[in-house]
């Protein structure tokens, strides 16, 4: 789904001075993890000029339901979306989830990968990359009838994720903002708690397929 805005809120100032004092460290580690990704998804090593052949596995045809998502809506014609509308993503974060996606955006932070170095932190163990999490949000919006595309995301993280966890992608359709743009509520839920919070705007035309 394309996206053309994104503005995000870290956990905040406390984090940020944790990850300062441990910075030394993350760089001394940043190799060893990088090889344990390369090693993990058989990826060449130069990671330039090298061709890998995607194992059929590995692919997600278009419009595929794995058998552990869950998805709901509550409209199914692009043509009648309106405030009050609600979709939602539901998976299992897994290790194959946060090395796939280490390796597919070249974030190697140990605290991802690294239960070693991860349960040295202020969250005792690893997590998820929050993008990872708030990349659920277009999972939701990807059930909203039509073609939709993303204008702007704006997210506030307040609790991690972890491996294991299953989170459920929330939005609800707040506004319509005329020529086929709506705002809507954005939110990670893991159970009770909000992971990840915010506000995004999408284009909704109609489908290639249905024209």
């Amino acid at each position: 789904m394309p996206i053309y805005g994104m503005s995000v809120n870290w956990y905040g100032g406390p984090l940020l001075d944790s990850w300062a004092e441990t910075s030394t460290q993350l760089v001394e580690n940043a190799m060893t993890v990088n090889q344990a990704a390369v090693e993990a998804w058989n990826l060449p090593q130069s990671g330039i000029g090298e061709k890998r052949t995607d194992r059929a596995e590995d692919r997600v045809e278009p419009a595929a339901e794995l058998p552990e998502w869950q998805a709901e809506t509550d409209a199914d014609d692009p043509e009648a979306l309106s405030a009050g509308d609600e979709f939602e993503f539901t998976k299992t974060i897994t290790e194959a989830d946060v090395e796939r996606f280490a390796a597919a955006s070249g974030d190697t932070n140990p605290l991802h990968l690294d239960d070693e170095y991860a349960e040295q932190t202020r969250f005792s163990g690893r997590i998820a990359h929050g993008t990872l999490v708030g990349g659920l949000i277009s999972a939701a919006l990807a059930r909203i009838p039509g073609l939709v595309i993303y204008l702007s995301q704006e997210l506030e993280f307040h609790g991690p994720v972890r491996i294991g966890d299953r989170v459920t992608a929330h939005c609800e359709i707040i506004e319509d903002l005329g020529n086929n743009q709506y705002r809507l509520r954005t939110q990670v839920l893991n159970g009770e708690d909000t992971a990840v919070d915010g506000e995004a705007v999408v284009l909704v035309e109609e489908s290639p397929d249905d024209e």
